[in-house]
């Protein structure tokens, strides 16, 4: 099912316990004795991040993730510390207006680092001029619902229907 998310209206960035970064700015989180910065990626980074994403997710994630490289400004954001990837988050890959995808390694789950980097991609959207955020073809519906997400009625297969599969 797809999902519609009001970039106009997404939750404040302070008050609950994680420090969001605004569109352009950046966002340090403690994890032990390692602070994880939330941030744009850069170029020179493309090939460290599709990789990350290769090795941990997949290869049509991959394939997305470069596609974000070549939007200006790079529509991928990373989770990062001391010279190590913790997670990503794309937009405007498959289709304009279109989140995702979004990943976050194995063992750095459960610690806040994939809602920052749902919501600091969202707000970038949003500085970019989108009014909303079409999250395509997803069942992980309750982690969306941090950005206040709604389910998008009939649209299942959506607009993936058709994509080569493996």
């Amino acid at each position: 099912m797809d999902l519609l998310v009001k970039l106009y209206a997404l939750p404040p960035a302070a008050g609950d316990g994680v420090s969001y970064p605004e569109a352009s700015g950046n966002s340090n989180e403690r994890m032990g004795d390692e602070s994880v910065a939330v941030r744009r990626a850069f170029a020179a980074e493309k090939r460290r991040v599709s990789e990350f994403v290769l090795e941990n997710f997949s290869g049509g994630w991959a394939s997305e993730c470069e596609i974000a490289f070549a939007r200006q400004p790079i529509a991928c954001f990373i989770a990062a510390a001391l010279d190590a990837i913790y997670g990503f988050a794309c937009y405007d890959t498959t289709a304009r207006g279109f989140f995702g995808p979004i990943g976050v390694k194995e063992e750095m789950r459960g610690r806040g680092l994939g809602t920052a980097l749902l919501l600091a991609t969202l707000r970038d959207m949003g500085a970019n001029g989108y009014g909303y955020a079409i999250i395509g073809a997803t069942d992980e519906i309750g982690f969306y619902r941090a950005a206040g997400a709604i389910e998008v009625p009939d649209s299942a297969p959506g607009f993936y229907s058709g994509m080569l599969r493996g």
